[in-house]
């Protein structure tokens, strides 16, 4: 699948400083096991396990998805000289994004706003690499996102979806049709699925009558 999916979650963001990591943001951009209305077409969940082999080789901190803005922090291989960590837990992954508050205005109206509790959510960028689908004959089946290929950017962002994803959110049309037709597909391709067992059900049939 080559897809790119954005998708906000409504989250505890705290700003901190500390001796070590100066004036740095602490959160969790990826949660497992909620579940998250697309468009009202279908919902999804991310499975406990779904980071286990993705690429977090490059990942940026950003506000807002804004990939024209310089990032305000970034993990490259998760090494100790990051300015972003991310760590796999038993729910998810957790940030910390040390920022750079003397030289960034960015970074400081970042770190006032989630101190001021003005911004509570952070939303993430990524590729999914396996999906499947249950109660697919419903209204509201549900994708069970089982493995992300990759997650290349991590947002602070200012209209967190809770139960929501950014798509619905942002009201982006190109990306509600997406959704359908994502669904749409996933349905068509289960309909076939039957339909050829049945022919194959048919033709063993037909070999035993002619016995």
């Amino acid at each position: 699948m080559s897809d790119k999916f954005y998708r906000d979650f409504q989250c505890e963001v705290r700003a901190a400083h500390d001796e070590d990591h100066g004036d740095h943001i602490t959160g969790q951009p990826i949660v497992f096991g909620d579940f998250y209305d697309v468009g009202g077409y279908y919902r999804e969940t991310i499975d406990e396990g779904a980071l286990d082999g993705t690429d977090l080789r490059d990942v940026r901190f950003l506000v807002n998805h804004n990939f024209s803005m310089i990032p305000l922090a970034r993990s490259r291989n998760n090494n100790a000289n990051s300015t972003m960590q991310l760590e796999k837990v038993q729910g998810g992954l957790n940030i910390r994004a040390d920022l750079d508050t003397e030289n960034n205005a960015t970074a400081k109206e970042l770190y006032s706003a989630v101190s001021r509790g003005d911004i509570s959510g952070m939303s993430f960028a990524f590729l999914v690499d396996k999906d499947s689908w249950t109660d697919l004959d419903s209204d509201y089946p549900t994708r069970h996102i089982e493995s992300i290929s990759s997650v290349f950017e991590v947002s602070a962002v200012t209209s967190p979806a809770y139960e929501a994803t950014s798509i619905e959110a942002r009201s982006d049309v190109e990306a509600l049709e997406s959704a359908k037709a994502k669904l749409e597909s996933e349905r068509q391709k289960v309909a076939e699925e039957r339909q050829a067992k049945i022919e194959q059900l048919e033709q063993k049939i037909k070999k035993l009558r002619e016995v």
